[in-house]
C-alpha cells in the first residue's frame, strides 16, 4: 500500500465544554515525517487519536489525500506501551495479528526484537521488563504491522539517551518512505528525523508555521542545521512556557 499524504480539515474538537481546538488545519505530507511539539496538555495527543479514528472530532474532517479510506492503514503507538502481562514480547509484538485472528510470522516478530536489542528477551514477560524494554517492544509490534501511515506518541521517551538515539536510526531506516505523524517534547529529536515540524499551543490550541529541515533523517546530532533548528525550537517552546 502507497503512503498516502493526510488532510486535516477545520478540525474542532471539546472536552466537558472546553474548547481543545478549533478549525485545525494542515496536510502531512505523503512518505515524510512530521513532527509535532507543543507544550503538556495542549492536545497533541487528542490529535493523534482523532487521526487515528480512536474518537471522533467535534467538527471538520481527516481524510487521505488518495480518496481511500484511512481504516486498516494506521499503525498508532500510544504514549503506554499497553502490552499484555499473561504474554511474553514475542506474542506481544504479534498482538494485533492475533486480535484480527490472522497468521503470525514469529520470525519476522524476533527479527523486529533483535533490531530493537531485545534478541534475549523475546520470552520474557512484561513484568520482568523495564520501562525502557517494554517500549521497545511496543516500537517492534507497531513495526510489525507494517502500515503505510504510522502515528507515534513520545515513542522513545522512557529509553536511556544511547538506546534513544539508535532506536531514532532504526525508525528513520524502518519507516523510510511511510506517512508519519511523531509527537515528541525532545527538539533534538524532533530535528534528527523530522522533515516537518510543527509546534502546537494556545487555547484554544493553533499551529504555528512549520519549519522544514534539511538533509535526510536520521541527521547527525552534530549536524549544523540540527543545532540551529533545535535552538530555534527551544526558543519557541520556552516562550509557550510560563517563568
Amino acid at each position: 500500500m502507497s503512503p498516502p499524504g493526510i488532510v486535516i480539515e477545520g478540525l474542532g474538537l471539546r472536552y466537558a465544554g472546553e474548547s481543545i481546538f478549533e478549525n485545525l488545519s494542515l496536510t502531512l505530507p505523503a512518505g515524510q515525517f512530521s513532527v509535532l511539539l507543543g507544550p503538556s496538555g495542549v492536545g497533541k495527543t487528542s490529535l493523534l487519536r482523532v487521526i487515528a479514528g480512536l474518537e471522533p472530532p467535534g467538527s471538520g474532517s481527516v481524510h487521505a489525500e488518495d480518496g481511500a479510506p484511512l481504516a486498516g492503514r494506521i499503525a498508532y503507538m500510544a504514549q503506554q506501551d499497553l502490552l499484555l502481562p499473561w504474554a511474553d514480547a514475542l506474542g506481544n509484538v504479534m498482538l494485533g495479528a492475533s486480535l484480527r485472528g490472522v497468521g503470525r510470522d514469529a520470525d519476522r516478530a524476533a527479527a523486529l526484537l533483535e533490531r530493537v536489542g531485545l534478541g534475549h528477551r523475546m520470552r520474557a514477560l512484561p513484568a520482568t521488563l523495564s520501562g525502557g524494554e517494554r517500549q521497545r517492544v511496543a516500537l517492534a509490534r507497531t513495526l510489525y504491522e507494517d502500515r503505510p501511515v504510522v502515528l507515534m506518541d513520545e515513542p522513545f521517551s522512557a529509553l536511556d539517551a544511547i538506546s534513544r538515539a539508535r532506536i531514532q536510526e532504526l525508525a528513520a531506516e524502518v519507516l523510510q518512505g511511510r506517512t508519519v505523524l511523531l509527537i515528541t517534547h525532545d527538539p533534538m529529536e524532533a530535528c534528527r528525523l523530522g522533515h516537518h515540524l510543527w509546534v502546537l499551543a494556545g487555547s484554544p490550541a493553533a499551529l504555528a508555521p512549520p519549519l522544514a529541515v534539511p538533509g535526510l533523517p536520521p541527521r547527525a546530532p552534530d549536524d549544523e542545521a540540527v543545532l540551529h533548528l533545535q535552538g530555534e525550537l527551544l526558543r519557541r517552546l520556552a516562550a509557550l512556557s510560563p517563568a
